[in-house]
């Protein structure tokens, strides 16, 4: 076991964490030169396309350090390459439960970001040892020095501590390898105690059920064992067990302190929980291993099935997903205009957009994703609070004696040119300032409390382009507040579209239902008759559009004659314009619920 080293790399977007995960494996010899490839350990194709990691992924290296007080000996480093996004935090925070140590990787161009110092936190507040490295130090653009002040100012560590590399061109690689072999603690654990070990992902496999991911904390698991999954309390059988490299390795044995994988046949996505305990059924452990807190979804939409009778399907397909993505939760629900569906629950944005296109490649599912919102309490004049998810589980007018919406605490880091254009978008955005400070040199932290309501559509995009991408953006739960909250209403043709409607704050809602009526008026195809796009909220209509009716021109074999001929023709073309509109019914195409999202 003193032989053991499990870490994993953490880091802001887009600082190099996979391209550094790459070149240790091409040092170690994990990968073979014929397969190695950028991002390798990025297995899906929407991670690549990107240039982004959505899924964490653990791997195990072999390394014998040279000149280092352990010279010789080879030692087993299991690493688990994290993603950077803030939507895909869980992820990190359940790869951090798993190590002992951590890399925090900072870009020598860039310096430190908002999600740098949020996954430090997460990582200390798991007693990781952090070995901080800074990364492109070959570019042109950086500044090693500057950088490394912000290091030594945020973890307060010496200069010499510091590690310089270059992870595209492998400098600076080995002396990484070294010091996660002289740095970071082997894992603590007794190999002869009670079986325990840790489930961090597991990932369903079409031929072989599902497999779980796991690190064992205490005692030995051998293949063919009988083993309990604490939680659930089902017992299986261990038909293969195993170490993570490029693909999966078959072992006869997992001892205490090694990450390794299990398959046993288990076909029911339900029986495995991300956090649970696998135990031994002749000789359990006494209790199970504190798991992860659940994953609070930010973000709710209605998910539904185009084809109705794709609604069993989807529901197996969410499951499956769910498997291997513990952080998205989701629950039925049912549409006057849509149907049968589930309410998800996300982290933010780009989790709904991931999981949405996941669906399409993965499962072959197409769906159509409604308005995604918040959750907000609703207190009743009867002294009763209801959590609402969805516009359309609100309480009648009358009823309701106030809403509480959820805070944030945002936090921004960027540099003092673009302050101005920052802080008009955050107060739009009705955010009031708590503080600002320098960090150092030009660039300053702003922390905001704004609404979570206000940023899950299109904050992160306008930040992005009005920094030129230079502000980084992080954030977490502040609370509940009263606000002066309305459901604002599409009705077409005087019919409520429900998976349009959306809660907004009063001062907003005149304005934000004149341009959703406007986008509407653009993305609904003509029919023969006209169709009336209203923004309501109650009973008072606050904007309206009309749609006009595609016109054939019905006079034109009425040419010469008597005018009552026209007349005559064009009142029994009134009648059957009055009767279509009746039984007419609007088709609203998917576009125009992903059109709110972009209504600037």
């Amino acid at each position: 076991m003193k032989n053991i080293r499990n870490f994993c790399i953490i880091a802001h977007i887009d600082h190099g964490k996979s391209t550094l995960a790459d070149r240790m494996l091409e040092i170690t010899h994990t990968v073979d030169v014929k397969n190695m490839e950028n991002q390798v350990l990025d297995d899906m194709d929407l991670e690549k396309e990107r240039g982004i990691t959505i899924k964490s992924h653990a791997i195990q290296m072999r390394w014998t350090p040279s000149g280092s007080p352990s010279k010789g000996e080879e030692y087993i480093l299991n690493l688990i390459d994290t993603p950077g996004h803030v939507d895909f935090s869980y992820e990190v925070s359940r790869s951090i439960a798993a190590c002992e140590g951590a890399l925090l990787v900072v870009d020598a161009s860039q310096g430190v970001q908002a999600q740098t110092i949020s996954n430090l936190y997460m990582a200390l507040d798991h007693d990781l040892e952090i070995i901080p490295v800074m990364n492109k130090c070959d570019m042109d653009s950086a500044m090693p020095d500057m950088v490394e002040d912000e290091i030594i100012d945020l973890l307060g560590c010496k200069r010499e501590e510091i590690l310089r590399c270059s992870a595209k061109t492998g400098d600076g690689v080995e002396a990484i390898l070294n010091a996660i072999v002289d740095r970071i603690p082997a894992p603590q654990g007794d190999p002869e105690a009670p079986l325990q070990c840790l489930v961090f992902d597991s990932v369903f496999n079409s031929f072989r059920g599902i497999i779980g991911y796991f690190k064992v904390v205490n005692g030995t698991l051998h293949a063919h064992d009988r083993v309990r999954f604490f939680n659930t309390g089902k017992e299986y059988d261990a038909d293969e067990v195993g170490i993570l490299k490029m693909d999966m390795q078959p072992t006869k044995e997992i001892s205490a302190g090694n990450v390794g994988y299990i398959i046993s046949g288990i076909k029911t996505s339900t029986e495995v929980k991300v956090g649970d305990t696998i135990t031994h059924v002749a000789r359990p452990c006494a209790e199970a291993i504190a798991g992860f807190q659940e994953a609070k979804p930010m973000v709710f939409a209605g998910v539904y099935p185009i084809e109705a009778e794709d609604y069993e399907d989807l529901r197996a397909s969410l499951e499956k997903l769910q498997l291997n993505d513990a952080s998205l939760s989701f629950q039925p629900e049912s549409s006057m205009a849509l149907g049968f569906g589930f309410r998800c629950g996300f982290l933010g944005l780009l989790h709904m957009e991931i999981i949405q296109e996941r669906l399409d490649r993965e499962f072959d599912m197409n769906v159509i994703t409604t308005v995604p919102n918040v959750s907000y309490k609703v207190f009743t004049k009867d002294g009763n609070m209801k959590e609402v998810h969805n516009p359309a589980g609100m309480p009648d007018l009358t009823e309701i004696d106030h809403i509480e919406e959820p805070y944030i605490r945002a936090s921004i880091i960027t540099t003092s040119n673009f302050i101005g254009n920052i802080m008009t978008l955050c107060l739009d955005k009705r955010g009031e300032l708590v503080k600002q400070e320098y960090i150092s040199g030009s660039r300053m932290e702003l922390l905001f409390d704004m609404p979570l309501g206000e940023i899950v559509i299109d904050f992160y995009d306008k930040l992005k382009s009005i920094s030129k991408g230079y502000a980084s953006f992080d954030w977490h739960m502040n609370g509940f507040r009263p606000s002066n909250l309305v459901k604002l209403d599409i009705l077409l043709n005087g019919e409520q579209v429900d998976a349009l409607s959306t809660l907004t704050h009063r001062d907003n809602a005149v304005d934000f239902g004149r341009r959703m009526c406007e986008k509407l008026k653009e993305l609904l195809p003509r029919q023969q008759f006209d169709i009336a796009i209203q923004a309501a909220i109650g009973a008072k209509i606050i904007a309206r559009e009309t749609v006009k009716q595609v016109r054939k021109d019905v006079l034109a074999k009425c040419y010469g004659g008597d005018v009552s001929r026209k007349r005559k023709l064009l009142e029994k073309q009134k009648k059957g314009k009055k009767r279509m509109k009746q039984i007419g019914n609007v088709e609203v195409p998917q576009k125009a619920f992903l059109a709110v999202l972009k209504l600037d």
